[in-house]
């Protein structure tokens, strides 16, 4: 995989001399101007963050070792040891098709839109409105509930550790929804008030997101109990689900390294205010989730060594196994510490998640693709940023934890939908750009991060571990199934997506014509 300019007509040097302001107020170099103009949009959004930065906003988004960490009760109950780390394994090699071919995308076309406005693109112009305006609603849905679950897990962590200290505290629903509310207040106030000094943030919480990972590594190994080799490896599989062979279980638990794996394409929805877009953002997608997965790889390795007994772990009253963990390497002031430090980072991550989430939602909002999309899709001309759409993003974060007061189990259903609905999403994108290249393919933009003649079979890989994740994310983690077990999303899934029919031939068929009809055609 390389990065090169093709179709542009522009040497290295020449770029070079181009990276400036096109007007001389933060808007981006000529190849920013010219992507933009072919793609029939206004630069309303300021581009600040550089090469680095966009590195650091992908990387510390993501985050994958500390949600690994945080969020791997469902692969340890269907799993266990060695179940939790093959499914990561593959995992990481499957989901690493899918980042090359939205790097690929994201390079032909950088746009905060994302996913809905590449098959608008490049999809069948046939169904090119049909398909564009459910994807992008399904991806709305997909960024929302992620953003909710982040603020989710913040709050529940928190409480944890207040069960930590004093061994009576009871966990209140009521109790962790005012933390959601604590955290979305946090996110609003980043976004917002200090939008500015994002781009110097990022690269500070890239060197805690790395300093963070190496001070648990430490503990771990010098602390903690640890299991054999055998152990981790090879015996202590987990079918606690009851399901019928361990094979069915491990896929099902497989969720837990999936979730880790999400949201990778995060900087594709921030193209617009990214400096030399089209070569700059599909660098740091991959780079930022490949730099993720391997220290992830070796935080599970030492994580699983670290975990005496999965029974015990996944019955600690706090809820979260690893937290069990870090009681058993040190002490209760210990487990503070080693919390807080994972803490910063994912607060920092679940901020930045919402500016990825006001993008894109902002983006499908500036397509009329959404009710009020006048209102969603208006920029403050001060701080150029979509301030609407950063508040409708945090409203809702804080409307789907409220569900949380009365069902934990239907609030945990509908933040699992990031999983269904945002490989909904890549499925149809990858799809799109499969159809252009067998059928249509001297209809593609040119592309700066380009895989050559490997990029087809690479789409089609990526597209087939996109349906295979779909398939078992819908599963439920019990083969008893009952009401407070059952997975919901499944449920919720398909009713979002006929209401995006019925919006379609209710409203957007009318109002909604894609970003194909306006893309100027070089």
């Amino acid at each position: 995989m390389a990065s090169k300019t093709s179709g542009l007509e522009l040497q290295d040097t020449e770029l070079q001399l181009m990276d400036r302001d096109v007007t001389g107020s933060k808007l981006g170099t000529v190849v920013d101007d010219h992507d933009m103009q072919r793609m029939g949009k206004a630069q309303e959004l300021k581009r600040n963050l550089r090469p680095v930065a966009a590195l650091s906003f992908a990387s510390v988004l993501q985050a994958t070792w500390e949600f690994v960490l945080i969020s791997n009760y469902e692969g340890l109950y269907n799993g266990g040891l060695p179940g939790l780390f093959y499914s990561y394994l593959w995992t990481f090699i499957g989901f690493g098709f899918i980042i090359a071919s939205i790097s690929e995308m994201a390079s032909m076309a950088p746009t905060s839109g994302g996913q809905y406005h590449w098959v608008s693109e490049w999809s069948s112009p046939r169904y090119q409105k049909f398909l564009s305006y459910i994807t992008g609603w399904m991806s709305v849905l997909a960024w929302q509930a992620g953003a909710a679950s982040g603020s989710f897990l913040t709050g529940t962590i928190i409480q944890g550790l207040i069960s930590v200290r004093n061994p009576d505290y009871e966990p209140q629903n009521w109790q962790g929804t005012l933390f959601v509310f604590a955290m979305v207040l946090l996110i609003y106030i980043f976004n917002v008030y200090a939008s500015d000094m994002m781009p110097i943030l990022n690269n500070l919480l890239m060197i805690l997101h790395v300093l963070s990972w190496t001070v648990i590594l430490i503990v771990l190994w010098t602390l903690a109990p640890h299991q054999s080799a055998e152990a981790v490896f090879v015996t202590h599989w987990k079918n606690l689900g009851g399901w019928s062979t361990m094979g069915i279980s491990v896929m099902i638990g497989q969720i837990s390294a999936i979730y880790g794996s999400l949201s990778s394409d995060a900087t594709a929805h921030m193209s617009e205010e990214v400096k030399d877009a089209a070569r700059n953002v599909p660098i740091a997608i991959a780079w930022g989730y490949f730099s993720n997965g391997i220290m992830a790889i070796v935080l599970i390795i030492t994580y699983l060594f670290a975990t005496p007994s999965v029974e015990d772990s996944l019955n600690d009253p706090t809820g979260f196994p690893f937290l069990y963990v870090f009681q058993k390497a040190t002490s209760t002031a210990g487990v503070n510490g080693l919390t807080a430090i994972i803490l910063i980072p994912v607060i920092f991550s679940n901020i930045l998640f919402n500016a990825s989430t006001s993008r894109q939602t902002f983006a499908f909002a500036r397509d009329k693709g959404l009710p009020f999309a006048k209102w969603i899709g208006k920029v403050d001309t001060d701080r150029k940023i979509p301030v609407n759409a950063i508040g409708l993003s945090c409203i809702i974060s804080c409307a789907l934890s409220l569900i949380n007061i009365g069902s934990e189990t239907a609030f945990n259903a509908i933040i699992s939908l990031n999983v269904a609905a945002l490989m909904y999403t890549y499925i149809i994108s990858i799809s799109c750009v499969i159809y252009r290249k067998i059928w249509h393919p001297n209809t593609l933009p040119p592309r700066r991060w380009d895989m050559g003649r490997w990029g087809l079979s690479v789409n089609i890989i990526g597209l087939l571990y996109c349906c295979f994740a779909l398939f078992w994310s819908l599963w439920p983690s019990d083969v008893h199934i009952t009401l407070e077990n059952f997975n919901w999303s499944v449920v919720i899934f398909l009713g979002v997506f006929f209401i995006s029919l019925g919006m379609y031939f209710v409203k957007g068929r009318r109002e909604y014509v894609g970003p194909s009809v306006i893309v100027q055609k070089d």
